[in-house]
């Protein structure tokens, strides 16, 4: 019976380690505070979703920059071109004037040796009868072709426009007169839209014009342009004609 009462005591004290070491593992665990947890997840994907967001739109606005500088630069370089189509057909122009201002000057001015005897030519009104063909005088015109323009030239190593012209109608037994603004006044005047291959085409007004080609069909017109380009063949749509005349 001693020894049993004795036992009592150190089962109790057993009983209470037991619970004394169950309370120190509990207070030991870590406290979780889940709702920060949560909130921290959260801000992070904002601030995630955020970043991705400003990326993209960086990309996007650095590819749009990249398409307008694209299209300004191709609208600069279409607008110089044009620009620049402009100026060289002013130029062909202007020296295309000159020119037919000096060699009509010249034509006009009367020889010193025959200026008191003789009487002032008049200008003919209308080119005699053709005795050839259309063809015969494209041939002619065709085998010009990379001959030098020079004033007041009628052939055969260099020509300028109304001496090419007269050369060329003259293998058919037309003799045109000299200058491009005599030329404009003689044979049927066609409008331009219904030139046929052969028809003297003008720039200026008939009894004015500064230039003469021929039309040789296909919308191209052959001429002793100017002293940079020679004898050569022409789109109509690079440089259109004012008027034009029949003569074949």
């Amino acid at each position: 019976m001693v020894a049993t009462a004795a036992s009592a005591p150190a089962l109790a004290d057993t009983s209470r380690t037991t619970g004394s070491t169950a309370t120190e593992s509990t207070a030991a665990l870590p406290t979780v505070d889940v709702s920060t947890a949560l909130t921290t997840g959260v801000e992070q994907s904002a601030d995630a979703t955020q970043t991705a967001a400003l990326r993209l739109e960086l990309r996007t606005n650095a590819q749009e920059a990249a398409e307008d500088a694209r299209k300004a630069a191709a609208k600069a370089k279409k607008e110089a071109e044009a620009r620049a189509a402009a100026e060289e057909r002013a130029r062909e122009r202007a020296a295309a004037r000159a020119a037919e201002r000096e060699e009509l000057a010249a034509a006009s001015a009367p020889d010193a040796s025959t200026a008191d005897s003789a009487p002032a030519a008049e200008t003919p009104a209308a080119a005699p009868a053709a005795s050839g063909s259309v063809g015969t005088v494209l041939d002619f015109l065709n085998a010009q072709v990379g001959k030098a323009y020079v004033l007041g030239a009628t052939g055969p190593a260099s020509y300028d426009c109304s001496g090419l012209t007269q050369a060329a109608f003259r293998t058919v037994g037309v003799e045109l007169p000299r200058t491009a603004a005599e030329q404009s006044t003689v044979g049927t005047p066609v409008a331009v839209s219904d030139v046929q291959p052969g028809d003297l085409v003008f720039w200026g007004g008939t009894g004015s014009a500064y230039h003469v080609a021929v039309y040789i069909g296909d919308g191209k017109y052959l001429d002793a342009a100017n002293p940079s380009k020679g004898v050569v063949i022409q789109e109509m749509s690079y440089y259109m004609p004012t008027s034009a005349v029949r003569v074949l």
